[in-house]
């Protein structure tokens, strides 16, 4: 599995560069943006997305099709490499990371740490009893590191399944207590379900907090780091011969 980190503050000829490598539902998609940085964020971390599985697929970014699952969960169309790449996407604050992995489903979260979050009680609105238990339990300066590992673990679990917030994440349990390491502990409707996934805490930028779901164990790690601008990939790994 590879994880890509780059930044979506681009200088404007990048922005442009990559505006042209989307596709015209991805444009009027981005043109509904009220806020100029929300809109310009959504284009780079699309056309990067673009370049990216272009350069695995050694196909032009702007001839890529993409399908959406039930929920919106997005994937290669079949005759792309559907069936053997999948990939999952998550920008927060400028920072975006790209999970890409062959085979297997996957699914990633990245968030910028914001401490006044934790006492807004969306813990108890979203987690599951043991996960607010767990998380109150623990000293104050400690809450806003646990928050954003469980929410960042239970996200990229939701994204890889691809159902989206439809699967209520009061009905799972991931860890979240410092030093813990990251798993899916249970889900309400399964006793084996968890048994089924790896979680893996990432660190992508100081004040962030991350986390990639994969389904399987046989799996091994490598994070790429692109520049600010528009992505030279040029010796990263391809999985088309």
């Amino acid at each position: 599995m590879h994880v890509w980190r780059a930044a979506l503050d681009v200088p404007a000829s990048q922005v442009q560069r990559l505006w042209y490598t989307l596709a015209a539902d991805e444009r009027q998609r981005a043109e509904r943006y009220i806020f100029q940085k929300d809109r310009t964020h959504f284009v780079v971390a699309r056309g990067l997305l673009r370049v990216l599985l272009g350069c695995y697929l050694r196909q032009e970014p702007l001839h890529l099709r993409f399908i959406y699952g039930p929920h919106g969960k997005p994937a290669l169309a079949t005759d792309m490499g559907g069936v053997a790449l999948r990939f999952n996407v998550s920008h927060s604050h400028g920072l975006a990371l790209y999970a890409i992995t062959r085979g297997r489903e996957v699914g990633v979260d990245v968030e910028r740490i914001r401490p006044e979050v934790v006492q807004e009680k969306i813990a108890e609105r979203f987690f599951s009893p043991r996960e607010v238990t767990v998380l109150r339990a623990l000293p104050t300066p400690l809450q806003a590191t646990a928050f954003f590992a469980c929410w960042t673990r239970k996200e990229a679990y939701i994204k890889a399944t691809g159902d989206g917030l439809a699967l209520p994440l009061n009905q799972f349990d991931v860890s979240l207590a410092p030093g813990e390491p990251a798993a899916l502990l249970r889900t309400a409707w399964d006793p084996k379900e968890a048994a089924h996934w790896a979680l893996q805490d990432l660190a992508p930028a100081p004040g962030y907090r991350a986390a990639v779901a994969v389904a399987g164990h046989a799996w091994r790690l490598t994070c790429w780091d692109g520049p600010a601008t528009y992505l030279d990939v040029s010796n990263s790994p391809h999985v088309a011969s």
